[in-house]
C-alpha cells in the first residue's frame, strides 16, 4: 500500500443514461448497489438487468468469429473419420485449462485426441515446431492450437510442410500478417465480426466446441454419439478466463459466473484435489487468482505444464490428490524462486533508480523465466511504473512485462521492436526475447517512449471509488445486494465506497503488518481491517477519510458487517 499522500483517489465515471433513484425504484436496489452499477459502463436499464441476471443464453453465435466455419468444419471431419487431432495448448493457466476443456470435450465426441503443452526452458513461449513434427510422425492430420499460435508463422508453414491441418485458436493481439494456417480463430483479429473481443484462450476454445456441437448436430452425428452438455466443462473455463486477467463483463461475465458455480461444487477430480491441497473452501476469483491458479501455474513456470493438463483430465481422487500434492511443492518452490528474484530486483532498482524515471527494464542471469513476470508485477505494485525483467542464458533474454493504465505494453513493444528477436502479449501483459547485448539500448528506448506516453499525474497511484456513502447505510442486507455484482474482477472491480470525516477507535496491530479499529461516525460504528497499514498507525489521530470495501464476516457461526479498509487520508488532504 502506497503512502496516501501519494494517491489519487478518483470516483469512478457515472453513466449519464442512468439515475440511481430510478434504479432503486425498477430493480428494487439499495443506493449502495444501484451507485455501483452507475460506474460499471452500463447505458440502459436493460443492460443493467443482463448485466445482473448474466444468461448464457444471450451469447452471440460464435460462427459470427472469423474463420469458424473452416474450423468447425475441418475439425468435424476430423472427428467423423476418426482422424487423429492433436491439441498444442500454452504453459500457463488458460493454456492449460483451455487445452484440457478441448481434449475432454473432443473425446466426448467421439475424437481421437492427444495433446502438448511446451516446455518453458526447452520450447519457450509459443507454438512448438518440433511438437508438430512429433504429432505429425505419431499420425495426426490436423492439430488446434489453444491460446497460442497467431503469431506462428513459421511453425505454420512447417505444419504445412508436414501435410498437417492447422487450426489456431487464440486471443492475444495480432500481427500484420497472419500465419498461413488452415483457420485463425481469433476475436482481436480486425477482421472478425465477432461483438465480444475480450475473451481469454479458454474462452476461444469453448465458443469453437459450440459452434463445432451445432454443425455435428447438422451433420447428425448425435443420432449414435450421445450429445455432451458443455456446460460441464465451465468450470475449466471459468478456471481460465479468471487466471489470465482478462475483463470481466459481457459474455467473461456470463461465463464465469456459471463456471464459478459449477467449481463451488465441482466433480472434477482434479479441482476437488486442487482445492483441498490449497484449503480453499469457498471459490471466487479471488481464491482461484491467489491460491488454485498459481498452484496450475506452477508446473509449467518450473517443470511441466503438462502436470497441469493431467490434473484436470484425472478422474480417480486418489490419483488427482497426488497430482495436486506435487503441484503444492512445485508452488512452494516458485513462491522460494519468486522471493529471491524479487529481492534482487528491488535492489538493483533502488541502487540505479533517481526516482525520476518513467519505466523499470532490469535483465540478470540469476533470474528463473519462469517468476519474472510475477516479480514484475510486485514492482508494478510497489513503484507503479511499467516493468520489464529479463532473465538471460547464453546471450538470449527471456522477458516479462506489466504495464500501468495509460501505456500499452504490446504497442510499446512494436515501437521498440528493433532491438527485439520476438515479442507478444496484450495491453498489460507481454513477452519478449532479446539479445543480452541489446538490453541496455532497449531499456533506454523503451524509457523514452514512456517519457513521452506518460505524464507525471499517470504515475501516481490511484485508487477508484464508487462514491461517498456513510457508515449507517451499510448493513447485511446492502451487502448481499452487492455480492449480486460478483463475480468481480478487471472490468468489473469490487465496490470501493468513500466515507468522510470519521473517527478510528481502539487501532490495534494484527500481525506485523495488519491493522484492525473501529471506524465511528454520527453515532454509528463499525469494524474494520487494513491489510499492510500497520506502519501508518501513527498517522491515524484525528478525523480521517476511508475508502473500504463492505463485506460479511463470519466468524464461529455470527455473521456480521466488516469494513476491509482500502486506503486512509486525514481530512485535511481532502
Amino acid at each position: 500500500m502506497s503512502e496516501a499522500s501519494d494517491t489519487l483517489w478518483l470516483e469512478r465515471d457515472v453513466s449519464e443514461q442512468l439515475d440511481a433513484v430510478a434504479l432503486q425504484q425498477c430493480l428494487g436496489l439499495s443506493r449502495l448497489a444501484s451507485e455501483a452499477l452507475l460506474r460499471r459502463g452500463l447505458g440502459s436499464l436493460d443492460e443493467v438487468q443482463a448485466f445482473l441476471q448474466a444468461k448464457l443464453s444471450s451469447m452471440p453465435d460464435p460462427c459470427l468469429m472469423a474463420d469458424m466455419d473452416k474450423a468447425v468444419e475441418r475439425l468435424a471431419q476430423a472427428v467423423c473419420n476418426r482422424e487423429k487431432i492433436a491439441v498444442h495448448g500454452d504453459y500457463d493457466v488458460d493454456g492449460i485449462s483451455g487445452t484440457a476443456l478441448l481434449v475432454e470435450t473432443l473425446r466426448a465426441f467421439g475424437a481421437r485426441v492427444s495433446y502438448h503443452i511446451p516446455l518453458r526452458l526447452k520450447d519457450g513461449y509459443g507454438v512448438s515446431a518440433a511438437a508438430l513434427e512429433d504429432c505429425a510422425t505419431h499420425g495426426a492430420t490436423l492439430a488446434v492450437t489453444v491460446d497460442c499460435g497467431v503469431s506462428a508463422h513459421a511453425q505454420a508453414m512447417r505444419a504445412a510442410e508436414l501435410g498437417l491441418d492447422l487450426i489456431i485458436t487464440d486471443h492475444h493481439q495480432v500481427p500484420e500478417t497472419l500465419p498461413a494456417a488452415l483457420a485463425i480463430v481469433n476475436p482481436s483479429r480486425p477482421d472478425c465480426g465477432y461483438p465480444f473481443k475480450n475473451l481469454a484462450g479458454v474462452g476461444v476454445a469453448f465458443l469453437l466446441l459450440v459452434a463445432l456441437r451445432k454443425h455435428l448436430r447438422d451433420l447428425g452425428h448425435w443420432k449414435t454419439v450421445c450429445e455432451p452438455d458443455l456446460r460441464y466443462g465451465l468450470d475449466l473455463v471459468a478456471l481460465g478466463t479468471i487466471a489470465d486477467i482478462v475483463p470481466l463483463k459481457g459474455l467473461n461475465r456470463a461465463l464465469t459466473k456459471a463456471g464459478l458455480e459449477l467449481l463451488s461444487h465441482s466433480g472434477r477430480a482434479g479441482l476437488q484435489a486442487l482445492k483441498k491441497v490449497a484449503g480453499v473452501d469457498k471459490v471466487t476469483c479471488g481464491s482461484i487468482g491467489f491460491r488454485l491458479a498459481p498452484r496450475i501455474n506452477a508446473a509449467g513456470r518450473l517443470e511441466d505444464g503438462a502436470v497441469g493438463v493431467e490434473l484436470l483430465l484425472q478422474e480417480s481422487v486418489q490419483d488427482a490428490m497426488a497430482t495436486a500434492e506435487m503441484l503444492d511443492r512445485v508452488n512452494s518452490d516458485r513462491q522460494a524462486i519468486e522471493q529471491q528474484t524479487l529481492e534482487q530486483a528491488d535492489e538493483r532498482w533502488r541502487q540505479r533508480s533517481s526516482g525520476a524515471t518513467h519505466s523499470i527494464v532490469l535483465a540478470d542471469e540469476r533470474w528463473h523465466p519462469g517468476v519474472i513476470g510475477i516479480v514484475a508485477s510486485r514492482l508494478v505494485e510497489k513503484y507503479h511504473r511499467p516493468t520489464i525483467l529479463i532473465a538471460l542464458n547464453e546471450g538470449v533474454g527471456k522477458g516479462s512485462g506489466r504495464s500501468i493504465k495509460g501505456l500499452h505494453l504490446y504497442q510499446a513493444l512494436s515501437d521498440c521492436q528493433a532491438f527485439l528477436q520476438g515479442f507478444g502479449g496484450h495491453e498489460y501483459a507481454a513477452g519478449l526475447t532479446i539479445d543480452a547485448g541489446r538490453v541496455e539500448a532497449f531499456a533506454r528506448d523503451f524509457e523514452k517512449l514512456a517519457r513521452q506516453t506518460l505524464s507525471p499525474e499517470d504515475l501516481r497511484f490511484r485508487q477508484f471509488h464508487d462514491g461517498e456513502v456513510s457508515l449507517e447505510e451499510i448493513d447485511l442486507d446492502s451487502i448481499d445486494e452487492l455480492s449480486r455484482l460478483a463475480p468481480f474482477g478487471p472490468g468489473n472491480p469490487q465496490p470501493v465506497y468513500l466515507a468522510r470525516g470519521v473517527h478510528l477507535q481502539s487501532v490495534q496491530r494484527v500481525g506485523d503488518k495488519h491493522l484492525r479499529f473501529i471506524a465511528c461516525q454520527g453515532g454509528h460504528g463499525l469494524p474494520c481491517i487494513a491489510f499492510g497499514m500497520a506502519e501508518r498507525q501513527a498517522q491515524l489521530a484525528g478525523p480521517q477519510d476511508i475508502l473500504f470495501t463492505p463485506q460479511r464476516n463470519e466468524w464461529r457461526e455470527r455473521v456480521s458487517v466488516q469494513l476491509q479498509v482500502r486506503d486512509i487520508r486525514p481530512v485535511s488532504m481532502a
